[in-house]
């Protein structure tokens, strides 16, 4: 670094602007240190601070100038400032940053602010909530997932870091990797599902996606990874609720996607709101530090969730807000989020010896290399550009973007008789409280999109040239309509087939939002019972954030489709599907339970010792007495419109030590109809130390096979792939026999084979 610039951009924000940053201690030190590190500067810098403004540099807080959706989405908390009054605390240093605010506009008020009027000019921090998209809204993350496609979340993630950054936006907290094998809890639709392999994937492109070539670069967000860790091992699916794991289980499934979103990049990673064998992860020492710092060699910053600090003495395990301060900062939590309680104590904390000196500076220094990775010493206006905010929003490759990413995320679930595709020329009923309308198009976390800029299943339906559409609610999400079922009746008798959608609103899905019976509330189930009394084929489309369990006439249904929270081009991208235009690809992120008392489910369970017999029901096993031990859909299924078989195993009977070997199999499209089928690789270590689940998932590999074509899939194992933590928690892999099936589900046969690794 040879020099600090400014930019024209940062120009035309006034003279005085300019003035005061060009002439601020922070500028003069950096600019003094000429081409030497960084590290010098922010240590001369930080010689300057008080330790109130140390103190400041470590809190955060919810913008007091935001829209509307920003302060539904986050609890209220009494006698906040106004924004003139936040603006007063971000130039006297008490803040380092505001999230979720007002765009480009409010950013440059505040930054202006700062940079001319506080005494060492330290630039402000910028972040936000972009979960699936800014303005332009993509699939909620674990539809996202459903496309098996990590290269499509880079390319999402990297066009939503690009409206993000024009709007003034440095930070997002996204993505989230928590691993999601209880379908009642909420925020499984932020995440990538139940599998660990898929959610490393899905991190390291949603981590590269948003942070692009380097993080200076003004079209580049920081990434953050959470939630630290295991959230979603939450008891019964309830948010917020406690976290009861093995070390095993915590660094065999919970911990990799973490790992993974770390190593590709992310400079930032939040605190947990559960606690983790009795300790809440937010005061949690062998997290933060032993694991993240000391194993992982983690640099950047780890901020607490919103008032998770403080929500240590509701849990019992801090007396008093200053002791919950204390608690987190000690554990390794160098940022609070909207408690203000860091900018309250740690000041006094420091001066009483309970928080060494060296500890806060250490803290502040990560912020301040943060601040520096982004450019904001060099320019801090950078990503604040009104007009560039208006020019990045929802462009035409945006949408386009948004369109397919929604189409890759629809999963086919059933289609008996070949019912999907439409023709356009048959009459269509469009039922439900879903057919049509502005509303739960997005998804639950949204603060920037709009659905009334999103297209519904009805505009998507006749765009696509549908002859003849009629359009019935039939009932609401979780309430009748009078009089909405014989009206829904009277639609489908005059149709040659209905179009029944289905499912969750928004507001059933996400934060806060467990439930305890994943089924489609009982209106809708009336409305769907009425609708197939007709006698009319029936079309499910499922909108939802979870897997579901599905019950009667839905259960029952000829085709069934996974729709999701789609985002900007819902009706589009449904419709493309819906008539052919392009072929159902999405697979099962996540199991679909028979019945939801299953939950937890997931595919990569153990055997047990009395494991449930494939065939008729037993006695005295690992069953439940109105369900087997299996899901209705699993973990990877999905169907496309072509035939698919599979066929011509190759398994090697050896694997040597340090070798390798190639398994494939003859994949075939025996069907009219050209299709893309997702090819995967599971294993199962039949005898261990320490017992292994039935399978894990390894490899996939997508095909596009025309009509009538056929194609040899092969895949290589070696040794690692085989590995598990053994007694002492490292990995090991011992000697026997493995089973390896390559398969179109985790639940399917595909094809299977056996071979020994031998030392």
């Amino acid at each position: 670094m040879t020099d600090i610039t400014i930019s024209r951009r940062a120009a035309l924000l006034g003279a005085g602007t300019i003035a005061a940053w060009a002439a601020s201690p922070a500028r003069a030190l950096l600019s003094a240190a000429a081409d030497a590190a960084l590290p010098a500067g922010i240590e001369a810098i930080l010689a300057r601070m008080t330790l109130e403004e140390k103190a400041g540099q470590l809190q955060l807080n919810a913008a007091a100038w935001s829209g509307g959706i920003a302060t539904g989405l986050n609890p209220p908390t009494t006698g906040g400032p106004s924004f003139e009054g936040q603006l007063a605390d971000a130039v006297a240093g008490k803040l380092t940053g505001v999230f979720n605010g007002n765009g480009a506009v409010m950013a440059r008020r505040m930054q202006q602010a700062v940079m001319r009027e506080s005494r060492l000019k330290i630039p402000l921090l910028f972040a936000a909530d972009v979960i699936h998209g800014h303005r332009t809204i993509f699939p909620v993350p674990v539809a996202e997932a459903a496309s098996f496609d990590p290269d499509l979340a880079m390319r999402t993630a990297r066009m939503a870091a690009y409206e993000a950054a024009a709007a003034g936006i440095d930070w997002t907290f996204f993505p989230m990797v928590d691993i999601a094998r209880d379908q009642r809890w909420g925020r499984t639709m932020e995440g990538a599902g139940e599998d660990t392999l898929l959610g490393q994937m899905f991190a390291t492109a949603r981590v590269r996606g948003f942070q692009g070539k380097q993080l200076g670069d003004i079209d580049a967000v920081m990434a953050c990874i959470k939630h630290f860790a295991a959230y979603g091992a939450a008891e019964s699916g309830l948010d917020y609720n406690s976290v009861d794991l093995s070390e095993r289980t915590l660094r065999e499934v919970y911990l990799p996607p973490y790992k993974a979103g770390f190593d590709a990049g992310a400079m930032s990673g939040m605190a947990s709101f559960n606690e983790i064998n009795g300790v809440p992860a937010t005061g949690n020492a062998w997290l933060m530090q032993q694991v993240l710092r000391d194993e992982w060699k983690f640099p950047g910053i780890i901020v607490s969730d919103y008032t998770g600090d403080e929500e240590m003495i509701a849990a019992g395990f801090a007396k008093d807000g200053k002791d919950a301060a204390r608690l987190a900062f000690l554990a390794g939590v160098d940022m609070s989020m909207q408690s203000n309680l860091y900018a309250l104590h740690l000041a006094e904390l420091v001066r009483e010896g309970a928080v060494p000196q060296a500890t806060l500076d250490r803290s502040v220094r990560r912020v301040l290399m943060v601040k520096h990775r982004l450019g904001l010493f060099d320019d801090p206006f950078r990503r604040i550009d009104a007009k560039r905010e208006t020019a990045r929003s929802r462009t035409k490759a945006a949408l386009a973007l948004s369109r397919e990413a929604a189409q890759k995320s629809i999963v086919l679930l059933r289609n008996d008789g070949d019912l999907l595709p439409l023709d356009p020329a048959q009459r269509i009923a469009l039922i439900g409280p879903f057919a049509s309308g502005q509303h739960d198009l997005n998804g639950p976390w949204v603060v920037y999109g709009d659905n009334n800029q999103a297209i519904d299943l009805a505009t998507g339906v006749k765009a696509a040239g549908a002859r003849t559409v009629s359009v019935t609610p039939g009932s609401g999400v979780e309430e009748p309509i009078a009089g909405g079922i014989d009206a829904a009746v009277a639609a489908a008798r005059a149709a040659d087939v209905v179009v029944l959608a289905i499912g969750e609103s928004e507001t059933m899905s996400g934060e806060a939002q467990s439930r305890t019976s994943i089924t489609v509330p009982a209106p809708q189930m009336a409305l769907a019972e009425a609708v197939a009394a007709t006698g009319k084929p029936i079309v499910v489309l499922l909108k939802n954030g979870r897997g579901l369990a599905l019950d009667g006439a839905v259960k029952a249904a000829p085709a069934i489709v996974v729709t999701w929270f789609l985002g900007s081009e819902t009706g589009h991208a449904i419709a493309d599907v819906l008539f052919g235009k392009v072929g159902p690809s999405g697979r099962l992120p996540l199991s679909f339970p028979h019945e939801s008392g299953q939950e937890p489910y997931y595919y990569a369970h153990k055997a047990t010792g009395r494991p449930a017999p494939d065939g008729p029901r037993q006695p005295y096993k690992a069953q439940w007495r109105t369900s087997p031990n299996a899901a209705l859909y699993p973990f990877g299924h999905g169907l496309t419109y072509g035939k698919v078989g599979y066929a011509a195993a190759n398994v090697p009977a050896t694997l040597a030590w340090d070798g390798r070997i190639e398994v494939s199999a003859t994949i075939s499209n025996t069907g009219t109809r050209a299709c893309e089928e997702l090819v995967q690789l599971y294993i199962r270590d039949r005898v261990a130390s320490i017992t292994r689940p039935v399978r894990e998932l390894k490899a996939f590999r997508r095909l596009a096979l025309a009509p009538g074509a056929s194609e040899t899939v092969r895949f290589t194992l070696t040794r690692a792939q085989l590995e598990f933590l053994g007694g002492d928690l490292r990995p090991t892999v011992e000697p026997g026999t493995f089973d390896v099936w390559i398969a179109p589900s985790a639940q399917a046969d595909g094809v299977h084979g056996t071979f020994e690794l031998v030392r």
